[in-house]
């Protein structure tokens, strides 16, 4: 009777939690991708560290103002001639990293053979 009672308390306790949680309207946060490989053109893929740039930037719209978060927009971009050739390297992850080197923080890559990997055929 008390092993009965101990499990009805328990499940009761697990569905109140679950059920305020989700009333709460408190947005569920989805970190996307821990790891991206970006397309990088005749240069290769681009490894990018997504949740390292999260954790050091804190504001997702640096760059997410500019691409939205969809699979595969940045090609897509440049389907649509929204987005010129080098567009992203030169005018936003080396001028970002560029300026936190001049600042003395710790930063990323700098040049496109750091970050640019050609893929072994």
């Amino acid at each position: 009777m008390k092993i009965r009672l101990l499990l009805v308390l328990g499940a009761g306790i697990l569905f109140f939690t679950a059920g305020s949680v989700a009333l709460s309207g408190a947005p569920v946060e989805n970190k996307g991708a821990a790891e991206i490989k970006l397309p990088g053109g005749t240069r290769g893929l681009v490894p990018f560290p997504h949740h390292r740039h999260q954790d050091k930037l804190g504001d997702c719209e640096i760059c997410h103002s500019i691409f939205p978060q969809k699979v595969g927009i940045i090609k897509e971009l440049k389907a649509q001639g929204k987005l010129e050739k080098k567009h992203v390297m030169n005018k936003l992850c080396t001028k970002c990293h560029k300026q936190k080197e001049k600042e003395g923080v710790q930063t990323g890559p700098t040049t496109c053979a750091k970050c640019h990997i050609k893929e072994e055929k």
